[in-house]
């Protein structure tokens, strides 16, 4: 088991639902846990597809709540919005950006393969100063409420597998593995340094 309580991120596009909904579960259960986005702006689903809510990071989910409220209460109480950002404000301030965060991780989980390619570009780019590994995994979670619950509760039982590990460093293939095949889902790995 690692020497200290594992200390984790989990990262989609906007940090509003997948990320979240994974942070409140992790917290829950007395994970370290952080959230984050790596998109340029946070974006929420707006009355068409091709017209979504555009926010900078700096956006309180209050804030966001309140906008769409006077926008249109019925359309984004009926889609979820309102109680996913209800639920966001209760966990924390603001959406984070990954990108500007300089804490270190023991593991960094990503909901869908490009916002992990973001994630390991920005940690590749990164000068390495402590030499510490950070595991970056990626679970692909569709963007919507329901996924992102289900999601989430994998991503707290592989947090919890990799939790009560002996060796993190020589055992995450072979965990990875078995949760490929639990879960019928692919994961990607990678490992970077700090």
């Amino acid at each position: 088991m690692p020497p200290h309580p594992l200390r984790v991120a989990v990262v989609c596009s906007s940090n509003q639902n997948r990320s979240m909904e994974a942070h409140n579960i992790l917290s829950k259960r007395g994970f370290d846990v952080r959230s984050f986005g790596t998109g340029t702006h946070v974006k929420l689903p707006g009355p068409a597809p091709d017209k979504p809510n555009i926010y900078d990071f700096k956006t309180t989910y209050e804030q966001m709540y309140n906008d769409l409220v006077r926008k249109d209460k019925e359309l984004y109480t009926q889609n979820g919005i309102l109680h996913m950002l209800d639920r966001n404000k209760r966990i924390k301030s603001r959406p984070e950006r990954f990108q500007s965060c300089r804490d270190q991780f023991d593991l960094v989980i990503t909901c869908e393969e490009r916002v992990y390619d973001q994630v390991l570009e920005d940690l590749n780019s990164r000068e390495q100063e402590s030499f510490q590994p950070v595991h970056v995994i990626n679970v692909d979670i569709q963007d919507n409420h329901e996924e992102a619950t289900l999601g989430a509760f994998l991503i707290c039982e592989l947090c919890q597998c990799i939790q009560h590990t002996d060796d993190m460093e020589n055992e995450m293939d072979e965990l990875l593995q078995e949760f490929e095949e639990k879960s019928h889902r692919p994961f990607l790995h990678s490992v970077c340094f700090y």
